[in-house]
């Protein structure tokens, strides 16, 4: 095997290291208990990565064992899928820079405004067909009763400045201060976190009339709720971004030196070739 083609294989052997990082993040998004009730934002970056994965054990195959065909099929594809990648994160970045949180005196948590966030994220999640499919989910996940156990007074839950990192509870997040209760301004009073009573100013927000203490309709058909689930997606993925930025440098490193190297591995070929009387 040529110098060129050892050099090829060792990049392959980077870019195969860098499809675990890929793959890890989005097994890690698609584990998320939002994200198993927005099924289309699960697998994507799993699939690129697995793909990745796929392409550069081909490309070492081919370095290895001095395949000119494999290696230029690994090119090929290798290029179309930092493309796509490149895509994904553009597109990613794109719809999550819009954030609709605002803080809430006297609370620990953030609330969020569903028109804070970007056309396509609303489109895609909060439209009717879709969004009676994600309230349904979101009701079966019994997240909301998980709270009355891990709230007990309500100085508790009003200083609880909960993140999607605390105890993976990413979902609870997103439902305890906008699917789970009612809207701060509404001034309900605090029984416990699923249960409130006597608002103070109903007609503060169109969600103060939806709000209901039965526990399979609480704030789920709430713009708040909905406001909610968008703002937790969109933290999910900018964190996820973050890797997919040192991904995509890492393969355009590769794929570059790698594409340098195929090129001298076709010169070494000819000049053995020449040497030998073909």
């Amino acid at each position: 095997m040529g110098v060129s083609n050892n050099i090829t294989a060792i990049l392959n052997f980077i870019a195969f290291l860098a499809s675990i990082p890929i793959i890890a993040s989005g097994i890690w998004l698609a584990s998320k208990p939002d994200n198993e009730c927005t099924h289309y934002f699960r697998w994507p970056v799993v699939i690129l990565g697995f793909l990745i994965l796929l392409v550069s054990l081909a490309g070492f195959v081919g370095a290895y064992w001095n395949k000119q065909g494999l290696l230029a099929f690994y090119l090929i594809c290798m290029a179309i899928l930092i493309a796509l990648l490149l895509i994904l994160l553009v597109f990613a970045f794109t719809v999550t820079r819009p954030d609709g949180s605002y803080s809430v005196p006297g609370r620990g948590y953030k609330e969020y405004r569903i028109d804070g966030f970007s056309q396509w994220l609303r489109d895609h999640v909060t439209n009717s067909d879709n969004w009676g499919k994600i309230r349904s989910c979101l009701a079966e996940s019994n997240v909301c009763a998980r709270l009355t156990q891990n709230y007990i007074t309500s100085d508790q839950f009003f200083s609880a400045n909960i993140s999607p990192l605390q105890a993976s509870l990413s979902l609870l997040y997103s439902l305890n201060t906008r699917c789970c209760k009612p809207p701060t301004a509404c001034g309900f009073n605090y029984v416990n976190p699923t249960l409130w009573v006597n608002p103070v100013n109903q007609l503060a927000d169109p969600d103060c009339l939806l709000w209901s203490n039965d526990q399979s309709l609480l704030c789920y058909n709430c713009n708040s709720c909905k406001a909610g689930l968008l703002g937790n997606l969109r933290k999910e993925w900018r964190k996820v971004n973050v890797i997919l930025i040192v991904a995509v440098v890492v393969l355009i490193w590769v794929y570059v030196i790698a594409c340098s190297a195929f090129k001298n591995a076709q010169t070494e070929d000819l000049f053995r070739r020449y040497k030998q009387g073909w």
